[in-house]
């Protein structure tokens, strides 16, 4: 039986996907932003999709949704927003900007967790900043987990993804349990120094869209994020992957059935001439002065793709690079395959939030380096599954926030995710604290 894997977090699934192809069956995902509920139940449509906030959600209740009963969940993964940097007088934990790193903590502990993975920004580790993961081990400790230390910040370059994007990652078990190590890298990235000069080099921006066909051939693009065509080109080995042609294309994940004759995520993007004669003029692995899009090297990876602002934070479009060979951003398509997302995994129709979904998920391929560590310390072998999933209602992947909201039955995010005081938040904050100090004695 494949180990049960809980998303919190979860966004569109980058790591909902990884652990799926390292072996776990991902039975339940939580995620407050109802339009990338909607991708996530398309592209897992067996995974139970919780709209909401973990604020206040109980792991009885997670357990109820996925239909997993008393069954061990062997890991919960995902990354809380971290906003309260202030580190005057209050633990940083105290502050109730925080205080959805305290219900991670919480949800671990009530699920009985075997392990746990939390990814977060790179910045948590720098300076100051170490206060709150000093303090969040402590809390794991208070909830009867060990972490793996000291935590690594991992980039996704070294695990064979096009993209150089550094993520921390803690991880650790149940004090009864094996500490899962850290994986070791497998690609040098190509256009940096290599690190790890016995490993080769990674793909590049060309290995992973240069057999794409270029969007602005089909005028369909202009009103649809997708065509059928047969203008593909031979894939380099990377590519052949994400197209599903290789034979380890779906590694110890689910065969999805879809159509590969169909170019999806690919909506075109209209330029002034003004604005493609400067992407003309700025030189592969720079960025154009005005815009301060970054340009595509042909023979090194992309930047850090990023995600944009939410409607809440003035709705700021996700910086797309421009193409190494194409006077034009590139499209949500191809920032997928940047990231590492096989091209039957779907996005939300509209370029925006597309993009914003790609540029806020953990890159499947380093997600899958970390989930295998997990599996390996569970003692577990995986197996490939037989059955194919059909994959969800395509409508989901027209939702506005409003239709969204509808379907699944719930209120529109407001503009804060923490919408209740402080000082109630800190109240909040205290009891976790004592519950966490009580899990000590009942794992004792």
């Amino acid at each position: 039986m494949r180990p049960i894997g809980i998303d919190l977090f979860a966004g569109a699934g980058g790591l909902s996907l990884g652990f799926e192809q390292a072996g776990f069956d991902v039975k339940a995902a939580i995620e407050i932003d109802p339009v990338h509920c909607a991708v996530h139940k398309f592209n897992f449509p067996d995974t139970a999709i919780l709209p909401q906030s973990v604020e206040g959600l109980t792991g009885n209740e997670i357990r109820a949704a996925a239909g997993i009963g008393r069954r061990q969940v062997a890991c919960v993964f995902g990354g809380a927003p971290c906003q309260g940097f202030s580190l005057i007088g209050h633990r940083v934990l105290n502050d109730p900007r925080n205080s959805l790193v305290l219900d991670f903590v919480r949800i671990v502990r009530e699920l009985d967790a075997q392990t746990f993975v939390f990814e977060n920004v790179k910045g948590l580790t720098v300076g100051k900043h170490k206060r709150f993961l000093e303090e969040l081990v402590q809390a794991f400790d208070l909830a009867g987990y060990t972490c793996q230390l000291p935590w690594m910040v991992l980039n996704a370059g070294h695990y064979g993804t096009p993209q150089s994007r550094e993520r921390l990652i803690l991880m650790g078990a149940k004090k009864d349990r094996t500490l899962p190590h850290y994986p070791g890298a497998t690609t040098n990235i190509p256009g940096k120094k290599q690190r790890f000069p016995a490993l080769p080099l990674g793909p590049t921006s060309q290995d992973a869209i240069g057999d794409l066909p270029d969007a602005e051939g089909f005028a369909t693009l202009m009103s649809s994020d997708a065509v059928t065509t047969t203008r593909f080109g031979d894939p380099s080995a990377y590519a052949s992957e994400l197209r599903c042609l290789s034979n380890n294309a779906w590694h110890y994940g689910h065969p999805r059935d879809w159509d590969p004759s169909v170019l999806t995520s690919s909506a075109r993007t209209q330029h002034t001439d003004i604005t493609r004669r400067r992407f003309t003029e700025t030189e592969p692995g720079t960025v154009e002065p005005i815009s301060r899009l970054f340009r595509l090297p042909m023979h090194g990876v992309s930047n850090t793709l990023r995600a944009g602002t939410d409607g809440a934070r003035g709705a700021f479009t996700s910086p797309r690079p421009v193409h190494y060979q194409h006077a034009r951003c590139i499209t949500v398509r191809e920032m997928a395959r940047l990231h590492g997302f096989p091209d039957w995994f779907r996005f939300n129709v509209t370029k925006w939030h597309g993009a914003r979904q790609i540029g806020n998920a953990v890159p499947p391929p380093l997600a899958r380096a970390v989930a295998a560590q997990i599996i390996a310390s569970l003692g577990v072998k995986p197996s490939p599954p037989q059955e194919t999933i059909a994959l969800g209602d395509p409508a989901l992947l027209n939702f506005d926030l409003s239709n969204a909201s509808s379907h699944f039955d719930v209120i529109a995010p407001s503009s804060k995710r923490d919408r209740k005081s402080g000082a109630t938040k800190r109240r909040q904050i205290d009891i976790e604290r004592e519950r966490l100090a009580e899990g000590v004695q009942n794992y004792g």
